[in-house]
């Protein structure tokens, strides 16, 4: 099975569109670490993993604009896109699919694994 198999991803709700500010973010609890889902100036949505491929900083509490944030720890600037650091700095933080139906934001997540049965 392939990890984009189906039966691997869920769809989830995360909030109403309104809940989440223009410019700004809020966070997902996920077993895997916390996702930061954010907002343009618009309705244009994003999710990244809530940690800056620099220092690890939380990535929610940033400044968001335009299409990026700016890490509130060493001010590096990540896309919103895709996760990738502005140059001259260099690294990755890894993006997750969302999605906006009826006013809902939804992130696609992994399907965290069974517990193995005792």
């Amino acid at each position: 099975m392939s990890a984009t198999d189906s039966t691997l991803w869920n769809w989830q709700r995360v909030c109403d569109l309104k809940d989440l500010p223009p410019l700004g973010a809020r966070v997902v609890s996920h077993a895997q670490g916390d996702i930061a889902v954010f907002r343009g100036a618009g309705e244009e949505v994003f999710a990244l993993l809530d940690r800056c491929p620099h220092k690890g900083g939380p990535l929610s509490q940033g400044i968001v604009f335009g299409r990026h944030v700016s890490c509130p720890l060493h001010g590096w600037t990540i896309g919103l896109a895709d996760g990738v650091a502005v140059a001259p700095d260099q690294g990755c933080t890894p993006g997750f699919e969302v999605r906006l139906d009826g006013g809902q934001v939804y992130l696609r997540l992994p399907a965290l694994a069974a517990e193995p049965v005792a």
